[in-house]
């Protein structure tokens, strides 16, 4: 399998807000099957499969009906799966918490598995085509590998949600093989504080520190953001844009 991601560019206000929606419903539906399984013993993975046809059809909840048959599936199957994890936990007796299914209260995304999407011909382009209809997005990522795959090697889509944008990745169904041709040599490796690592030919590489680098990088732009903020005023369009540069230092 090979999972290629792209992110979602040219929306509108409202089309991200349908999105959003969507990925709402899926949180709901994912949550409705965890109580379901608490309120009846026994219950089995086709149980939380009828109850989506269930929720899609109660005249309380209509906006479950908006999303596609089969990401309400995807989202019963993520239930089924926490379950059956806490199952196999209490099974094996590992100590400590068993990871006992909890509700989710900040999903951040929805899956799709053959229907609900059109990808254009040439790739660069996706429509959602579910009854919360957002529409058509552009598709931005750093190589086109979507064109070489068909649609029928697309097996799931799923749409993320990040504090830099909205991301949709794609799992194809493909074989990769990586051949490598034998140096018939042999060498040693010693890691390090000082240096990454010394091979046995005394050869050493720099140690990067990604983490200290990170940190100073968000510790000046949270510095930057609390000098921008004014209490008890409207914030101003700079402050919410030193905001969005703090949050994506979180990624």
């Amino acid at each position: 399998m090979l999972v290629v991601e792209a992110k979602l560019k040219n929306g509108t206000p409202e089309q991200y807000h349908q999105l959003d929606e969507a990925i709402k419903t899926s949180q709901f539906v994912r949550n409705s099957c965890v109580r379901y399984w608490m309120d009846n013993q026994g219950t089995t993975r086709n149980d939380l499969q009828k109850l989506c046809a269930v929720l899609a059809n109660n005249k309380e909840t209509p906006y479950v009906n908006k999303l596609n048959s089969q990401a309400r599936q995807s989202a019963a199957d993520r239930a089924w799966q926490s379950i059956s994890k806490f199952y196999q936990n209490c099974h094996a007796k590992i100590p400590g918490k068993k990871g006992f299914p909890r509700f989710k209260k900040h999903s951040r995304s929805v899956e799709y598995k053959l229907t609900g999407y059109k990808l254009s011909d040439d790739r660069r382009k996706i429509r959602f085509t579910d009854g919360f209809k957002a529409g058509e997005f552009d598709l931005w990522c750093s190589q086109k590998t979507l064109v070489y795959y068909s649609e029928q090697q697309i097996k799931r889509v799923r749409v993320v949600r990040r504090a830099d944008g909205y991301y949709c990745q794609f799992l194809i169904d493909v074989e990769r093989q990586e051949y490598h041709k034998p140096t018939g040599q042999i060498t040693g490796i010693d890691l390090g504080l000082k240096e990454f690592y010394t091979d046995a030919q005394g050869n050493t590489v720099e140690n990067p520190r990604y983490l200290s680098k990170s940190e100073k990088r968000l510790k000046k732009a949270q510095r930057r953001l609390s000098k921008r903020f004014r209490k008890g005023k409207k914030q101003s369009n700079n402050y919410h844009k030193q905001r969005i540069k703090v949050a994506r230092l979180h990624l």
